[in-house]
């Protein structure tokens, strides 16, 4: 692999991590639109399961095969979802009206990032490996989804008026996906004919937390008809940026 592949995944992961801090600004600016809430959870749930469904596992069976690329998306749902019953963390609608043990959930909430947006990252690094054009398009897409996210899982720690702990926590956040990417660009350096594979296993793992976190998160809120606005809406979006030309 090339040293400007590398350079590349490092750079586009750091680049997409960064609009968590977006997503917290806008936390800070409509901390009590649950309209914009769950709207933004819709999205984020939508643009992570078209990667996925759209991107990834479509590519990943036309260059692995149907059993081989099922197998692989069931391996990473069941990775994640044993991550998440063996490390200490929190889902982010537990949070709420915790006050008093702030700097615990944070803590806690600080482990869920990770294994929420490791994934992120390993899955971009896979996919500029098999194409630099559908790496930048995963990369783009996961930079939006981000924002929306972002902004409705820190909506908790700015009512508690906690805003300089919620930075610390969306920079660990943003640091977790060039992290995802260094272990996946690791991973396919060690075993490039697996790479297929692995953007499968980053498939499942991505469709496990749309599952697990996003929309419990929605269903708190119950706004079932915002939650398929954000959806509809994140389509439009992933869509469109796949008329972009390269892409």
């Amino acid at each position: 692999m090339l040293p400007s592949t590398y350079v590349a995944v490092i750079l586009l992961a750091f680049l997409s991590g960064a609009t968590t801090l977006i997503g917290v600004l806008l936390a800070l600016w409509f901390k009590k639109s649950v309209k914009a809430i769950v709207i933004g959870i819709g999205f984020s749930a939508g643009i992570m399961l078209a990667i996925s469904f759209f991107e990834l596992v479509p590519e990943a069976v036309f260059a692995t095969g149907k059993v081989s690329a099922v197998f692989a998306l069931i391996l990473g749902f069941v990775f994640l979802l044993i991550m998440h019953l063996l490390v200490p963390h929190m889902h982010f609608i537990e949070e709420k009206g915790k006050k008093a043990k702030l700097v615990r959930i944070g803590l806690l909430v600080a482990f869920g990032m990770i294994l929420h947006d490791f994934p992120e990252g390993f899955a971009m690094a896979n996919s500029y490996v098999y194409s630099p054009a559908l790496g930048i398009f995963v990369a783009l897409a996961i930079a939006i989804h981000n924002i929306p996210e972002e902004f409705a899982i820190s909506i908790p720690l700015v009512l508690v008026k906690k805003k300089w702990f919620l930075f610390k926590l969306a920079t660990l956040s943003a640091l977790a996906e060039p992290f995802g990417a260094i272990v996946g660009l690791l991973l396919v350096s060690v075993a490039p004919a697996l790479n297929p594979a692995f953007m499968a296993f980053a498939a499942g793992a991505m469709i496990f937390v749309s599952i697990d976190e996003l929309f419990p998160l929605a269903k708190e809120y119950k706004k079932p008809e915002l939650f398929l606005v954000g959806i509809a809406i994140s389509l439009v979006v992933y869509f469109g940026l796949s008329l972009i030309p390269g892409l």
